[in-house]
């Protein structure tokens, strides 16, 4: 019996843009993805095309990233960036002249930024989303949306029109980027709750995905566990995670990438090197940070690292590839034993885990499709070609579940950020009331309050701030953001209430917070 595997992954990052200063280390976080992931993924793509092999992915670009990836001020940002990392490999090429493993690293490095750079800026025109929408229109990847601003949905129901208008302002995003009605959603953080079905159904969404106990724990039990996606009772399919190939991927110890041969993601020349020597590199208050430029292997469970090997790394991917096919194959024959149809093996993960915190993984996803090209027993697929082969499958109430530590909502809501609930849960409703009692102003600078309301209200929904006040990573941002987002909120409804509107206040939110800045936001929350 044949296997189906499904390949997802979720391209996410919060919306970050700071016009105000010249240097902002959290705009870094977009640069990083595009040079370690989204641009080398898509390179290895574009290396199967040539090769004649075959490949099916599912990717969820979300609204906030979109808006990025085609921002011109960012993405001008973004090439200065890429030249002082050439730069610094320039450097670095004329510092280790006489250390061969070091030398070839850095010439390593070079190249392959510069390889970057051309493939942004020159085949894809400075617009990372042309590289996607190319291999969407082969029929090669599905693209599929997310929440507006990746908002946690069950946290935000309290107003349905919160939810709606996360569901509904993601769709228009989508259409914008990729000109189409969008088929499927990844659910932020795949929280689910019930009745959500309802909603995306009405937005012509088909299928989302959740991880394997909303499947499991669902009712009725679900005659094939997660081998095969269910309907919802409104009709939505629901596709559940496969636990033992997000392990394998996943795990920094039991999966792949904490292969001794693959590189060391913490030793970096903007912490190794001399200060005076990388200052110019690193963030100007002198704060050290990663540069992307690492010389080492992980090599063992000890501070004694040795030189990284490319080529050697590229070769464990190839294995680990096979490996990884392999098991998966053993799996489904298992499975299949109780199934009447062929199992499907659904394994989602972070987009940003291949490249960024797993240098190798874009080759290792390249070595998976060109592992299936020689093999028969196992078929490629996404959710829409899964469906449109199997129009029946089961109905079944899906458990309210996220794919977070402990599976359910904890990570969301606990000591380190229930404070902000209580603001977007009165935001919500002041953006209802403001979008019912002044939508239908004639007044421009009116309906411009109105539409900036509403993007520090998306903003400050977003998942990734109470996450990272859970993670304690970045807390003094995530923190201030919220806050700032909420002042902004607050201040402009203050504005329209009183009648006494700063639109030189207005207009700096409009440029810095641009977010949907060609939508009309009121009419989601009228």
């Amino acid at each position: 019996m044949k296997t189906y595997w499904m390949l997802v992954l979720h391209s996410h990052l919060p919306f970050v843009k700071h016009p105000e200063y010249d240097y902002f280390l959290e705009e870094h976080w977009l640069y990083e993805a595009i040079t370690e992931c989204y641009a080398p993924l898509l390179m290895n793509f574009e290396k199967l095309l040539d090769e004649g092999r075959d490949f099916n992915v599912t990717i969820s670009l979300t609204p906030p990233l979109c808006e990025m990836l085609s921002d011109k001020f960012l993405m001008d940002r973004y090439l200065k960036y890429l030249g002082r990392t050439l730069e610094l490999c320039d450097k670095e090429v004329n510092r280790t002249k006489n250390e061969f493993e070091f030398n070839r690293l850095a010439q390593f490095y070079k190249e392959r930024i510069s390889s970057i750079k051309r493939y942004v800026f020159e085949q894809l025109g400075g617009n990372i989303l042309n590289g996607y929408k190319k291999f969407m229109h082969l029929n090669k990847i599905e693209i599929i949306t997310c929440g507006a601003t990746h908002g946690f949905l069950p946290f935000i129901s309290v107003n349905e029109k919160a939810v709606n208008a996360q569901i509904k302002i993601a769709v228009e995003s989508h259409k914008k980027h990729f000109g189409i009605q969008p088929k499927g959603i990844w659910l932020p953080e795949c929280a689910y709750y019930e009745g959500l079905d309802k909603i995306l159904a009405e937005n012509g969404i088909k299928y989302f995905f959740v991880d394997t106990h909303g499947i499991i724990f669902g009712k009725p039990k679900p005659v094939y566990g997660v081998y095969a996606p269910v309907f919802t009772p409104e009709g939505v399919a629901a596709f559940g995670r496969d636990v033992t190939s997000s392990r394998q991927v996943w795990s920094s110890k039991e999966g792949y990438p904490g292969d001794y041969n693959y590189r060391d993601f913490y030793r970096d020349v903007g912490y190794d090197l001399d200060f005076d020597y990388i200052k110019d590199y690193i963030v100007p208050d002198g704060t050290r940070v990663f540069t992307g430029l690492k010389y080492y292997k992980i090599t063992g469970n000890t501070e004694h690292k040795e030189p990284y090997n490319p080529e050697v790394a590229f070769n464990r991917t190839i294995d680990h590839a096979r490996h990884f096919v392999h098991e998966r194959v053993n799996f489904a024959g298992e499975v299949s034993k109780y199934m009447d149809r062929p199992p499907l093996i659904v394994s989602p993960y972070d987009a940003e885990l291949f490249g960024h915190w797993w240098f190798e993984g874009t080759d290792f996803i390249y070595n998976l499709f060109r592992e299936l090209s020689y093999r028969d027993d196992v078929i490629s697929t996404t959710p829409m070609k899964y469906l449109n082969e199997f129009h029946t499958n089961q109905i079944v109430k899906v458990n309210p579940s996220s794919w977070g530590d402990k599976g359910y909502f904890e990570v969301w809501l606990n000591g380190a950020n229930d404070w902000i609930y209580r603001h977007l849960v009165n935001m919500s409703n002041f953006m209802t009331e403001a979008a019912t009692k002044f939508g239908d102003s004639t007044d421009r600078n009116v309906i411009r309050c109105l539409n900036q309301m509403g993007r520090e209200l998306l903003l400050a929904q977003s998942s990734d701030w109470a996450f990272l006040m859970t993670t304690g990573t970045a807390i003094e941002y995530a923190v201030r953001r919220t806050k700032e987002h909420i002042h902004n909120f607050l201040r402009i409804h203050s504005m329209l209430e009183s009648g006494d509107i700063d639109i030189e206040y207005v207009s700096a939110l409009e440029f810095k917070d641009s977010i949907f800045s060609d939508l009309d936001l009121r009419k989601f929350y009228k």
